[in-house]
């Protein structure tokens, strides 16, 4: 059986009700740089990308999801990105947005969820994730899901003025 539903927390499509939590995430300019982003994005922007949030992965090739607690809190968000279908892999990506819900074990479970449904449902061989070489949480969390660090990317990000390092994480499905 499939199921997006853990102990603590619940992986759900994003609703329009959502607007303003996406919103505060988009335009924090302190992860700006886990999503390559450089510019605030509008409401309107939002709105119009969770009117199509809710076609299907094999259109859109993404698929966001809320991480989100069983007292119906928004979490964070967990991602599967450059969905190839033909190849059977996906990039994955995973966002707690409060500093105070970081290093809690929602982060683990929401991604030992998305691995689950990934390789069950989806039918995926393999998922990928880019992880800044200083982000000790993220690199922590993958490889404690089976995750091997596969590749070095040298000064590949640029942010306040200098480059950093990028690893390439990658896991095979058994």
């Amino acid at each position: 059986m499939i199921t997006l539903k853990g102990e603590r927390i619940y992986l759900r499509a994003l609703e329009p009700e959502d607007l303003d939590f996406i919103h505060d995430i988009e335009n924090d300019e302190s992860i700006w740089e886990l999503s390559c982003t450089q510019t605030p994005y509008s409401k309107y922007l939002i709105e119009q990308y969770l009117e199509n949030a809710c076609k299907d992965i094999y259109e859109v090739k993404q698929l966001r999801l809320v991480i989100s607690d069983y007292e119906n809190k928004p979490l964070g968000l967990i991602d599967l990105f450059d969905f190839d279908f033909k190849n059977k892999r996906a990039g994955v990506g995973i966002l707690i947005k409060e500093s105070n819900d970081r290093q809690m074990g929602y982060g683990k479970e929401a991604l030992q969820l998305l691995i689950n449904y990934s390789f069950s449902h989806l039918d995926l061989h393999q998922l990928y994730c880019n992880i800044s070489a200083n982000n000790d949480a993220s690199i922590k969390l993958f490889l404690g899901q089976g995750f091997k660090k596969i590749g070095l990317k040298n000064d590949w990000i640029y942010t306040n003025g200098s480059f950093r390092d990028e690893y390439l994480f990658q896991l095979i499905k058994k």
